[in-house]
């Protein structure tokens, strides 16, 4: 099970989401030269909360935590994969989705934070196949309903057993008045391109869909006897991998994502070069974020050699750790405020270092996973908040940090009685293209929506450090604020912030956030994610004579038929 056996205040479960595949209770993963095997073989005693079973591989949040580590273990360590096969350990089953019994059960909180992070891992494997080159391909041997048929939306390619029984399905809507809550209504008619009067036949069926209808309507790429299927898979696998730009076939075994040094105590956590320090009390968790003490290594051998203790990888490894503990562990805090220490050339160094071999196999996989880890943060429903004071270090990469906030606040000068230099920004060209939103534009690019001359302005100013006055003037913070005002203006406004209805905040901050084109992956997170959100909450789903409550039971739903 990925988890410690720890027990939160109130009595809640601590939910660690590190884990590793000699921990794995529901996946297998097997590499044979350049194709890899995930194979789907989930135990049903072994949820992640008690009162239900994981049969016919439905899965909870526990399952999904050990496929996201083995996909990133995949980009990491195993550099000479290039085709990845989706298959089920069980017979005639493919998977069932997400568990029934589980989603009845959990709370509001838990059932929207558990879909936003499969969300999350189903984007990472088109991330891996588009940017890494490790294509995915879906084997679906027998029913793939809901969420299982979701996970084989995510794969470049679903071949799918033509044996009469086997059937892909999206059955939320008539069976339990929820949507398909990872991505599947979008990828339908977005990746898939069905067509919508096909996809509302679809979606609104409970037996699914099978054989050549499936086929010509665009749900799965082929269809295969049982009798042709394994040589049909390594057929596929071949073809696959021969067009795959992966480029690491020569570089041995990767590295290896060692596991995280980290202490969790009640109001913190430490690791390496990130700590969370966490006031419930004010309702905030205040993440702060040390630039490495020595110089990066000279060259691609010395960074190989640092392996997963090099810094840009070693912090991305932690913040993303402590946003998704935060994330599930901590749901009373309102705020995540980001603070930062150290040498602002430290980070240029690293990021110079990156860009200049960013054609390396290792350095593409370390660039983009901290495009993942932002656009993590980016989705949290938590108030984002960046402090550049004396002695921070908000330069290149972490300077994203400053450009995601809803506000940024920086010090004019000095504070009387630090003898630290005043702050200042310095930008790289990791702020320039390599970390781009969920919408598919820099965090700058959408700042500066109404007049791209201000994005040539910041751009011009690559390398120098900005002082207070300059980065407000380039449009890179919110407020510059001398000593004399920094206390209260500071105060007044976390102490407004975290008075506010959370359910109001997390609207208004996901709509503003986010301005300018869609995506697939911006849908995904907006318009699917926000619905979910509503329709977790009526009683038509979750009523005691709702949908998700009578599942099962043998008694139909009650519904109320007012349309809001």
């Amino acid at each position: 099970m990925a988890g410690e056996d720890r027990v939160l205040a109130g009595g809640a479960k601590y939910i660690d989401f590190q884990t590793d595949p000699q921990r794995y209770r529901h996946w297998k993963l097997g590499v044979d030269g350049e194709v890899a095997t995930l194979t789907m073989d989930v135990d049903e005693n072994a949820g992640l909360f008690e009162g239900y079973q994981l049969k016919l591989n439905s899965y909870d949040l526990g399952v999904d935590i050990e496929l996201a580590d083995a996909v990133q273990r995949l980009r990491f360590e195993h550099p000479g994969v290039k085709v990845v096969l989706l298959r089920s350990g069980k017979n005639r089953v493919f998977c069932a989705g997400a568990n029934i019994r589980m989603l009845a059960g959990a709370t509001h909180a838990h059932k929207v934070n558990f879909c936003k992070f499969t969300n999350e891992t189903r984007n990472g494997l088109e991330d891996s196949s588009e940017n890494s080159g490790q294509r995915f391909i879906a084997v679906v041997n027998g029913t793939a309903a809901g969420g299982g048929y979701e996970l084989a939306l995510a794969a470049d390619h679903i071949m799918l057993a033509d044996d009469g029984a086997a059937a892909v399905s999206l059955p939320e809507v008539p069976l339990l008045a929820v949507l398909p809550g990872t991505g599947g209504l979008t990828r339908v008619v977005d990746k898939r391109k069905v067509r919508r009067d096909h996809a509302d036949f679809f979606c609104t069926i409970e037996e699914g869909i099978k054989g050549k209808r499936a086929v010509a309507w665009r749900l799965v790429d082929e269809i295969v006897p049982n009798s042709k299927l394994e040589g049909k898979v390594a057929e596929r696998a071949r073809e696959f991998a021969a067009s795959s730009k992966r480029s690491g076939s020569g570089s041995g075994n990767g590295i290896a994502l060692t596991p995280l040094t980290r202490t969790v105590d009640d109001s913190s956590i430490r690791y390496g070069f990130v700590a969370v320090d966490i006031d419930r009390a004010a309702r905030i968790a205040t993440i702060s974020i040390k630039a490495p003490e020595a110089a990066p290594p000279g060259d691609i051998d010395g960074l190989i050699a640092q392996g997963a203790s090099f810094w840009p990888l070693q912090v991305a490894r932690e913040l993303d750790d402590a946003i998704l503990h935060l994330r599930i562990n901590e749901l009373g805090i309102a705020m995540l405020l980001f603070k930062s220490h150290g040498d602002p050339a430290s980070v240029v160094a690293c990021d110079g270092l990156l860009e200049a071999n960013k054609g390396h196999w290792l350095v593409n996989e370390i660039r983009h996973y901290w495009k993942r880890v932002l656009k993590r943060i980016d989705v949290t429903s938590r108030t984002l908040v960046t402090l550049v004071e004396p002695g921070s270090c908000f330069a290149g990469t972490l300077a994203e940090l400053v450009f995601a906030a809803d506000r940024s606040y920086m010090l004019i000068g000095s504070r009387q009685g630090d003898n630290r230099s005043p702050p200042v920004i310095q930008l790289t060209a990791m702020n320039f293209g390599p970390c781009p939103m969920s919408h598919g534009l820099t965090r700058l690019q959408s700042r500066f929506l109404a007049d791209p001359s201000d994005l040539e302005r910041a751009q011009a100013a690559i390398g120098a450090p900005l002082d207070a006055a300059e980065a407000e003037q380039l449009g890179l913070v919110t407020f510059a604020l001398d000593d004399i005002d920094w206390d209260d203006e500071v105060r007044v406004f976390l102490e407004e912030r975290t008075s506010f209805s959370p359910d109001g905040l997390t609207g208004m901050e996901a709509n503003l956030r986010f301005a300018g084109p869609e995506t697939m992956e911006s849908k995904i997170f907006s318009r699917l994610t926000a619905w979910q959100n509503w329709i977790f909450q009526r009683p038509n789903a979750v009523g005691e004579d709702g949908a998700l409550r009578r599942y099962g039971s043998g008694q139909k739903p009650q519904f109320d038929m007012t349309r809001v």
